[in-house]
């Protein structure tokens, strides 16, 4: 049995490292062959991921994963939630990291937050899964997670220990939260019950916004996805223009910049309230698509965008 490294099928290893003033430094292992570097702060601290071992578990077929901080010569492994596979997904400016792990049995994933050694679980609305996507320097973590009996997958923030439904667009079962910036603007996608169709969408101090309502007129951008927002309230992402039909074949790099600071006088502009944003909208139950399958469509497309190990074992 044995096991390829990071990315590369024909590699033996793949080691992270940090480039500083001409000089290429490798961050060392937690004990397996390969690690991989993510994110790196102000402080120069880095995050990313490493094996701890060279066995592959039973449980997924390759060896145990877990997230590390790297800082002044020493890599700390931040551990895991009692699974085999855990990953960061951001580091903050205080040396925070914000990441996904496993359960015990690896059947399911929640969020954490990783704070000067205590390894936080930031839990569910309910459901069995959640999903980190990123933090601001005050450690509110934003991403998703399902509702009770997993039967609907909404953006979440986690801040100062009290986890927030954010809820979606009118009518659509499903939503992800991609960012937050230090004025606790967020932004993310709201999706359709049969997974089909995704909406931008910006949470702005009690307010969800429809982006796509509030483009000017002129935009080439038949879709877009917003995948990060600045302390101006800038938006970056990635959108298809009109004729393309896949965002990672032939989607265009956009940003949106705000012109009306009057939010909720522009049409596109909900309270983020049950009345306004209800949770269960009525859909044929044939045409709705299971929890189940659009977390696993997610977690497959986020993947593929940020270009994550795909870990294999085999045979020789």
């Amino acid at each position: 049995m044995f096991y390829l490294a990071f990315g590369n099928p024909n590699g033996t290893q793949t080691r992270a490292f940090l480039w500083q003033r001409g000089t290429m430094q490798d961050l060392g292992t937690l004990g397996g062959r390969d690690t991989m570097a993510t994110y790196i702060n102000r402080q120069g601290q880095v995050t990313g991921i490493s094996f701890t071992n060279s066995i592959p578990n039973d449980t997924t077929g390759f060896p145990t994963q877990d997230p590390f901080l790297w800082e002044k010569g020493q890599i700390i492994d931040i551990g895991s939630l009692g699974g085999t596979f855990g990953q960061p997904s951001a580091l903050n400016n205080r040396g925070q990291v914000a990441g996904n792990s496993n359960l015990t049995g690896d059947e399911t994933q929640h969020a954490f937050l990783w704070d000067r050694g205590t390894l936080t679980d930031l839990g569910t609305l309910g459901g069995t899964f959640s999903l980190a996507n990123w933090l601001n320097d005050e450690g509110e973590v934003v991403g998703a997670a399902t509702t009770p009996g997993d039967s609907l997958l909404h953006a979440t923030l986690w801040r100062k220990g009290k986890i927030t439904d954010l809820g979606t667009l009118p009518g659509d079962c499903f939503s992800l939260a991609n960012w937050i910036n230090a004025k606790d603007q967020i932004v993310g996608q709201s999706f359709s019950c049969d997974g089909t169709i995704a909406r931008e969408v910006l949470w702005d101090k009690g307010v969800t916004i429809d982006l796509g309502a509030r483009i000017l007129p002129g935009s080439k951008l038949a879709a877009i996805n917003p995948m990060a927002i600045n302390e101006r309230g800038e938006i970056v992402g990635k959108g298809v223009p009109p004729g393309c039909d896949s965002e990672d074949q032939c989607g265009h790099a956009f940003v949106l910049l705000p012109v009306d600071d009057d939010i909720e006088a522009t049409t596109g502009a909900i309270r983020s309230d049950p009345a306004a944003n209800p949770k269960s909208p009525a859909m044929p139950a044939q045409h709705r698509l299971m929890t189940q399958e659009f977390v696993a469509q997610l977690r497959a497309r986020l993947a593929q965008q940020n270009h994550l190990p795909n870990a294999r074992a085999g045979r020789r």
